[in-house]
């Protein structure tokens, strides 16, 4: 009687795993192909579409292979180490500072009662349906009236507090910190920054995990904007430096995988490190864990 559902199951888990095998590969391939891309010369590029083949062992012409991309990334040529100080720099200080200040805005909206609640609320949501790209001209003007161009505070402020954050902190603040906690709390003479810090932000840590994620992934791909605030040459970014190695009449393809392979190891190590939290907070809204 229980052989149909157990043919079912099977038939389930062989489907799951199929998808499974098609989305690994899926995935894999293009990451293999950057990772060889990286070591190739200029003309194996052109000539073979992964590993240069050859008489050496398993068929490949291990001698082909070449760090000389790497050695011209982190020349003075080309300076990408600085560029890569300035995108860990950039990414890590908005990350934790929007973090924080997010946090401590959808706590406020979702556990206090304040004046002008209401219109906050309905401000936040207004301002989740404005187009980024709109912000531009007025972002500049307001950053030329304080003197905030070529400075890192010019792309690190506006970036702090977005709505998205505050959001989102809002709607995991009702789901995980129980209302009677934090009365409780209230009762025994807690302060509201004593409550959100020992109770309401432990709670949190899914959310703040993705959270972090988000906001350094968004500033560390960020291009156009350093762009705009940013005119000294030393000051840009990685994903800056990385598109002026390219030219209008030349562009060395190599060149262009090696950097883009160092530019996605921080970011890999940072979503191994926080992997735990960015999952809990995305599938489960961020309840408590």
């Amino acid at each position: 009687m229980n052989s149909r559902p157990r043919h079912q199951s099977k038939l389930g888990s062989f489907a799951l795993y199929t998808v499974l095998l098609i989305v690994s590969v899926v995935v894999v391939v293009p990451m293999f192909y950057l990772v060889v891309s990286a070591f190739k010369t200029e003309q194996g590029f052109l000539e073979h579409t992964f590993l240069p083949t050859g008489d050496g062992f398993l068929g490949i012409a291990w001698g082909e292979l070449t760090t000389k991309q790497f050695h011209r990334l982190f020349s003075p040529e080309i300076g990408i180490g600085r560029a890569l100080v300035n995108s860990i720099f950039l990414s890590s200080t908005t990350a934790l500072l929007a973090t924080f200040v997010c946090a401590l805005a959808g706590y406020a909206s979702a556990a206090l009662d304040f004046k002008g609640k209401k219109s906050f609320e309905w401000l936040i949501l207004a301002a989740l349906i404005i187009p980024p790209p709109l912000l531009i001209a007025p972002s500049y003007q307001w950053l030329h009236s304080l003197n905030l161009l070529d400075s890192y505070a010019g792309l690190i402020l506006p970036a702090i507090a977005p709505a998205f954050g505050v959001f989102l902190f809002r709607q995991a603040t009702l789901q995980s910190v129980p209302k009677s906690i934090v009365e409780a709390a209230r009762i025994d003479g807690a302060g509201e920054f004593g409550i959100f810090f020992a109770i309401a932000l432990p709670m949190l840590r899914p959310m703040v995990g993705a959270f972090l994620i988000i906001t350094f992934l968004a500033t560390w791909n960020n291009f156009i904007g350093p762009q705009i605030v940013l005119q000294s040459t030393e000051k840009q970014p990685l994903s800056v430096v990385i598109y002026q190695t390219q030219t209008a009449y030349y562009s060395d393809y190599g060149l262009l995988m090696a950097g883009t392979l160092v530019s996605i190891l921080p970011v890999a190590a940072l979503f191994l490190f926080l992997q735990r939290d960015f999952i809990a907070g995305l599938s489960s809204g961020a309840v408590k864990g």
